[in-house]
């Protein structure tokens, strides 16, 4: 049993320990206030918790899953869903009041898919009217990612399925808030936010120009986020001012065991094969940061708001590295073969960061809206770091010192203006226009091989346009649409010559009736040498809601979705230095669909069931299919006990890489405590 499991096995019973006394105390309540009146009763004597006070209310539940087991892949299982088999706190929901309000007014708690699930979480909030609101946040993610036929060079080749970059880790994140005063002008609050992995994988042990080698990989990191301020509400004017820091650390490990590895390139080389019989890397980030925000909005006359924010921080960096391996390896600059290599790097690099914005909305005019707004980011990092680079060969050891310095320069910024008219009194129109500019540079010295300076530009002209109708008072139908021509752009896959529209629309065609529909279309090109990108994605999306009678007997919801992507672009192949084209497809449909039934129940209470799932089925560069259907039945016994049953089928399949399918079903079964 694991620690996940224990823990929530530990919070079951403690919150079934809690209920049961709740129900306890409120039993005695309802007993005492039932009693007749004693006269010899003083007031001293009365218990201040009125009888009609429910002290807890709310919900449990609690319950175990089957997993009937993985035909297939479990790798490729574990990737996509990674539910497992055991006791489960399922969810939960519940309240606590204090009524004499001495520490709190309430505690507020939800927690849902705990026994270890992949994506747990816990919420909590307590409050004390006028005097302070205390909320935190806790959230276990695991991640599991090893897909067999992902990053594998060697299977094309030789048949072997070995994911080289694949990772198993755990993720803890919490944050929690403290705010003084609330309701009063001004506000203080403090903040705190915490975020480690922790885990192993596969990486590749990387030699320059000659071989990669698949090892070991231990995850460590975390971040710690410090923060605190004051909110100054006014009826017209807003103020948030805040000072923070961050404190960073990140320790990984590479390590290959006894044995021999050849790697991902078998042939020889000047007549030796290469090899790697020994690895052990360690590298050691440590890193904090001090930041300022502030952050406005104002509304000084009745026709204009405005609003503005401002960041400033600035990162510290530095980085220890530790390498030691022995093998057969070349450094082919040189044609010089070693048997081992140590090697000791360190750096350190800071980063000037500031980025703000300005905009406004003014109505000068009753059906007439301007929005302008100005962004802005700036960021100047400078790095530097010193080697020592140690290679055995049969002449001895061979040293190679290193120092370098690098330098990044971004700026970017970004001016808009949006102008609003209310054509008629269901029709309002958008017109708009945002130029984009900036550049970025970066510097490495000394230069070597493809490494050195580099520089881009950023020019950009977008044109904006959009209506919103309202043929119905209970209809209505959004479009948007920007056109965007550029002069240079940073990445080969940036938007440069792009078209982009979305419509959105929805009716209520009856209080049981209302359907929506959506679709959305991107295209970019890239015309410049060495690129020339055609990128087209356009998705259509139409769902429906049907509850005759208000749902009392039953109801349906359903959705589907096309989407396509096209995408063709020019590269560079890094091993022979040749260009070619890399081309990606996809055409996908997605539904769901989910029935809900009321049916009659045990001494009028209702029993419940749903049944739908979805499919997913897409062809092109990767065909797959995966299915999800469900089935769920709740029964009430009385109000306070119900039993709910769910099962889940999981079809996933890949025509390219088959071994990458699986097929399971889940069964999850427990019971439902209500106060």
């Amino acid at each position: 049993m694991n620690k996940n499991t224990r823990a929530a096995l530990l919070f079951t019973a403690s919150a079934g320990v809690l209920f049961a006394q709740a129900s306890a105390q409120n039993s005695i309540a309802e007993a005492q206030s039932a009693a007749p009146a004693q006269q010899s009763q003083s007031p001293a004597s009365a218990s201040p918790v009125p009888s009609d006070q429910e002290i807890l209310s709310g919900s449990i539940d609690l319950g175990w899953r089957w997993v009937t087991g993985v035909r297939g892949s479990d790798d490729t299982y574990k990737s996509v869903v990674d539910l497992t088999s055991g006791p489960k706190l399922l969810g939960t929901d519940f309240t606590i009041l204090d009524p004499g309000r001495h520490l709190f007014d309430s505690i507020n708690v939800r927690a849902y898919d705990w026994g270890d699930d992949p994506n747990s979480t816990l919420h909590v909030d307590i409050h004390r009217k006028k005097l302070y609101n205390f909320d935190g946040d806790y959230r276990n993610l695991a991640y599991y990612n090893n897909l067999p036929g992902y990053a594998d060079p060697l299977l094309a080749t030789n048949g072997i399925v070995l994911n080289e970059q694949a990772l198993e880790t755990r993720t803890h994140i919490s944050d929690f808030r403290l705010e003084l005063l609330p309701d009063h002008v001004i506000v203080p609050y403090l903040e705190y936010d915490r975020s480690s992995d922790n885990g192993n994988g596969i990486a590749t042990f990387v030699v320059p120009d000659s071989n990669e080698y698949p090892v070991v990989n231990l995850v460590r990191d975390s971040t710690d986020n410090y923060r605190g301020g004051v909110r100054i509400e006014r009826p017209r004017f807003h103020l948030k001012l805040e000072q923070g820091g961050t404190v960073y650390k990140d320790d990984e490990q590479l390590n290959a065991g006894s044995g021999v590895d050849y790697g991902n390139y078998f042939a020889p080389v000047f007549g030796q094969t290469l090899s790697l019989t020994s690895l052990s890397e360690t590298y050691g980030v440590r890193g904090h940061s001090v930041y300022t925000d502030a952050s406005f909005s104002a509304n000084p006359v009745e026709w204009a708001d405005f609003y503005g924010t401002f960041l400033y921080s600035e990162p510290v960096t530095n980085t220890n590295f530790l390498g030691l391996d022995t093998g057969n390896q070349i450094l082919l600059s040189e044609i010089l073969f070693y048997t081992g290599e140590q090697n000791l790097i360190y750096s350190a690099a800071k980063q000037p960061h500031t980025s703000g914005n300005v905009g406004a909305e003014i109505r000068p005019l009753p059906r007439l809206r301007l929005i302008p707004s100005w962004l802005t980011d700036r960021m100047h990092t400078a790095g530097s770091g010193a080697g020592q680079d140690t290679l055995m060969t049969a002449a001895g050891p061979a040293p190679i010192a290193s120092l370098f310095n690098s330098t990044l320069v971004s700026n970017y910024n970004q001016a808009e203006m949006n102008v609003f008219v209310d054509v008629a009194k269901r029709i309002t129109l958008r017109g708009g226009y945002r130029y984009v500019w900036g550049y970025a540079n970066d510097g490495i010295l000394p230069m070597s091989g493809l490494v050195g300076f580099e520089q881009g530009k950023i020019r950009q002209n977008v044109a904006l346009a959009g209506i919103s109708w309202h043929p119905l008072q209970n209809a209505w139908i959004n479009l948007d649409y920007e056109n965007g021509a550029s002069g240079s752009t940073y990445f080969a896959t940036s938007l440069y010559n792009y078209q982009r529209a979305s419509a959105r629309g929805r009716h209520q065609i009856s209080n049981a009736f209302s359907v929506a529909a959506a679709a959305t279309m991107l295209s970019n090109r890239n015309p410049s040498p060495g690129i020339h990108l055609e990128f087209l994605a356009h998705t259509e999306s139409a769902s429906l809601f049907y509850t005759p009678s208000a749902g009392k007997y039953w109801d349906f919801e359903g959705s589907y979705t096309r989407s396509t992507l096209r995408s063709d672009i020019d590269y560079l192949d890094p091993e022979f230095l040749i260009s070619g084209i890399s081309s990606y497809r996809d055409n996908s449909h997605t539904v769901t669909a989910l029935f809900n039934f009321n049916l009659p129940g045990r001494r009028g209470y209702k029993t419940r069931l749903s049944l739908g799932g979805s499919a997913y089925l897409a062809n092109g560069s990767n065909p797959t299919t995966f299915y999800q259907p469900t089935a769920k039945l709740a029964v009430a016994f009385d109000k306070n006990i119900s039993w709910v049953t769910e099962w889940r089928y999981y079809g996933f399949a890949e025509s390219f890489f088959f071994y990458q399918g699986f097929r399971t079903d889940t069964v999850t079964t427990g019971v439902r405590l209500t106060r």
